[in-house]
């Protein structure tokens, strides 16, 4: 009886523990483990859609064509040993180009095919006056693409990893390299 009695003192002990949780600012740089996290890719995004939109070749580029280019935003490489959700870093260089007002943001692949999907749906179901219609999308002028990589140097229990993401803009019709740009970010980890 005794051990059951004991037993069940400790059961009642350890879930009376608490959790303690406390929002913070998503501006907020935390860094628990040291790898790529939330921080890393809003940094990096930033910096790296500023350059873009700032350098001398895509200013050129627009002058010559005489508007705002169209921009898709295509795939960007995990090349890291981490995983790390590149949806999420893309999405961040989506909303960096959409409120800079410089380029036109033109909708990922994903969701173009979503959006024929309703159009096409449209057509059958809709009222005739309020139907979108085909062959009014924008086509992008310039597609961004690029990787991420990492290099890693580790000793004892220190670890220094430098995270390099590398993005290319590139004219659709003439594959044209118009900005090539790259942002490191080093990290010293010690356990």
């Amino acid at each position: 009886m005794a051990r059951i009695l004991t037993g069940l003192l400790i059961l009642i002990s350890f879930s009376c523990q608490t959790r303690s949780v406390t929002r913070i600012s998503p501006d907020t740089q935390l860094d628990l483990s040291g790898r790529w996290n939330d921080s890393d890719s809003r940094i990096v995004a930033d910096k790296m859609i500023h350059e873009l939109l700032a350098s001398g070749k895509f200013k050129e580029y627009a002058e010559e064509h005489g508007k705002k280019p169209a921009i898709v935003v295509g795939l960007i490489r995990n090349k890291t040993s981490e995983h790390i959700d590149a949806n999420n870093y893309i999405k961040k260089l989506e909303v960096a180009i959409y409120n800079s007002n410089i380029a036109v943001l033109v909708e990922s692949e994903e969701f173009r095919d979503k959006l024929r999907v309703e159009r096409a749906q449209q057509q059958d179901f809709a009222d005739p006056a309020t139907v979108s219609q085909w062959g009014k999308e924008i086509g992008a002028d310039l597609m961004l693409f690029g990787e991420m990589t990492s290099e890693t140097d580790t000793n004892n229990n220190k670890r220094i990893v430098n995270y390099i993401t590398t993005l290319f803009l590139t004219d659709i019709e003439t594959n044209k390299r118009v900005w090539y740009g790259q942002q490191e970010i080093k990290k010293f980890v010690k356990n």
